[in-house]
C-alpha cells in the first residue's frame, strides 16, 4: 500500500487508544472495591439459587450473549463531516455497503488477522473487500473529491479505516488513512473537516460523548441497550455537532463476559440467562472497576441474578483476565466483545 495510509495526526498512548478501541466502556466497569460474594442468593425470576458450578480451563473463549441487553450497543458505524456528505451523495451508500457485509464474529476475524496472525491491517483490509465483493460498481463516482480518513491507533480502528478507504477507492474517490489519538483528539478534527472528514465509530460510545459535548457533563444518558433508540438519539445529536452517520452494523466492539468453550459446553451454555439458570458461586474477573460499575457486577447480579463466590480483579478485557479463564481460576471474565482470541460461537 501507499504511504498515504500511514500519516500520523497525533498519537497517544497504547494504553489510551486501546481505551478508545474498546469503545470507551472502560468507564461503565467500575470503580476499586471488593466484591467479596454481595450477590443475591435467588434468580431473577425468583427461583432457588444454582449450584456452583467450578471453572473449567480451555484455551477457547466464548462470548456469553446479553441477552437483556444489560449492555450499551456499540455497533460499528461511520461517523462523516456533514459538508462531505452533501459534496458527495454517493459516499454513505458506499460506507453501507461495509456495514452490510460486518457481522461480530466477522470482526473477531478480523482482529484476530492482525492482532494474532500479525498480518498488516492494510493487507487483511483488502482481502476483505476482494472476498466480500465490495468494490463499487461506478468507478468515476467519486472523480475529484478527497476523503481523509481517520483511523485510532489501535488495530480494529486502522483495519476499519483502510476497508473504508479501498471501497471508496474503488469509486474514484481519492483517499488518505490517518492515525489520529483519542475522542478528544480527533472529534474536533472531525467536526472541522479538514484534516479528517471520517472515522470508524461506535454507537453508544459516540452518542453519549456528544450528549455530555453538546449538553453537559451531567446530561441524563441516551444511548442504551436498545440500537435504534440509540441511533435515533445519535443522528439528532450528529445533526446538531455537523455529523451525518451510515447505517450502523450488526458488527459490535463492546463490554462483554466470557466463559470458557469447554465450560459452556458442559453446562449448555448459550447466554447470560443460560448461565444464571445454571450456575451460581461464580469467580468473576475484570478490572477493579466492576465490583461499582451499574454495566459490571452490579448489573449482573440485578439484571440476570447471578451470584459469585469471589471477584479477582485483573484487567478489563486484558491478557490476565483472558488467561484467568484459560486456566481455571475464574468462571466469567470481562472481556470485548471483538476480541480477536475469541471464538466464534458459544456452540
Amino acid at each position: 500500500m501507499t504511504s498515504h495510509r500511514t500519516t500520523t495526526l497525533r498519537r497517544t498512548t497504547a494504553a489510551l487508544a486501546a481505551v478508545v478501541g474498546a469503545s470507551g466502556l472502560l468507564a461503565a466497569c467500575g470503580d476499586p472495591g471488593s466484591a467479596g460474594g454481595g450477590g443475591s442468593s435467588a434468580s431473577a425470576t425468583g427461583g432457588a439459587a444454582a449450584a456452583s458450578c467450578e471453572a473449567v480451563p480451555d484455551d477457547a473463549l466464548v462470548v456469553l450473549e446479553d441477552d437483556k441487553k444489560l449492555q450499551t450497543v456499540d455497533n460499528i458505524v461511520p461517523a462523516v463531516n456533514a459538508d462531505l456528505v452533501s459534496q458527495a451523495p454517493d459516499l454513505i451508500p458506499l460506507l453501507d455497503t461495509v456495514s452490510a457485509a460486518l457481522d461480530t464474529d466477522t470482526l473477531i476475524g478480523l482482529n484476530k488477522a492482525v492482532d494474532i496472525d500479525r498480518k498488516a491491517s492494510e493487507d487483511v483490509a483488502a482481502q476483505f473487500v476482494q472476498d466480500a465483493g465490495l468494490a463499487a460498481d461506478d468507478a468515476s463516482a467519486g472523480e475529484g473529491v478527497s476523503v481523509a480518513i481517520g483511523a485510532a491507533d489501535f488495530a480494529e480502528s486502522a483495519t476499519l479505516g483502510n476497508i473504508y478507504a479501498d471501497v471508496l477507492e474503488s469509486a474514484g474517490y481519492d483517499v488518505s488513512v490517518t492515525t489520529i489519538g483519542n475522542r478528544e483528539t480527533y472529534l474536533p478534527a472531525l467536526l472541522e473537516g479538514e484534516q479528517v472528514q471520517m472515522v470508524p465509530e461506535y454507537v453508544g460510545t459516540l452518542t453519549e460523548f456528544l450528549n455530555k459535548d453538546l449538553n453537559g457533563a451531567d446530561a441524563e444518558p441516551v444511548a442504551s441497550g436498545d440500537l435504534d433508540s440509540t441511533v435515533a438519539a445519535l443522528t439528532d445529536l450528529g445533526q446538531q455537532a455537523g455529523l451525518a452517520f451510515g447505517t450502523p452494523s450488526p458488527a459490535q466492539d463492546q463490554n462483554a463476559f466470557a466463559v470458557t468453550q469447554a465450560f459452556a459446553a458442559e453446562h449448555d451454555l448459550t447466554t447470560l440467562s443460560d448461565l444464571a439458570e445454571a450456575c451460581g458461586g461464580l469467580v468473576l474477573g475484570a478490572g477493579p472497576e466492576c465490583t461499582e460499575r451499574p454495566f459490571c457486577q452490579p448489573g449482573l447480579e440485578e439484571t440476570y441474578g447471578l451470584t459469585f463466590s469471589e471477584f479477582r480483579s485483573l484487567d478489563a478485557g486484558g491478557p490476565l483476565t483472558k488467561a484467568a479463564l484459560q486456566n481455571g481460576e475464574i468462571t466469567l471474565g470481562l472481556v470485548f466483545s471483538s476480541d480477536g482470541s475469541l471464538s466464534t460461537s458459544a456452540g
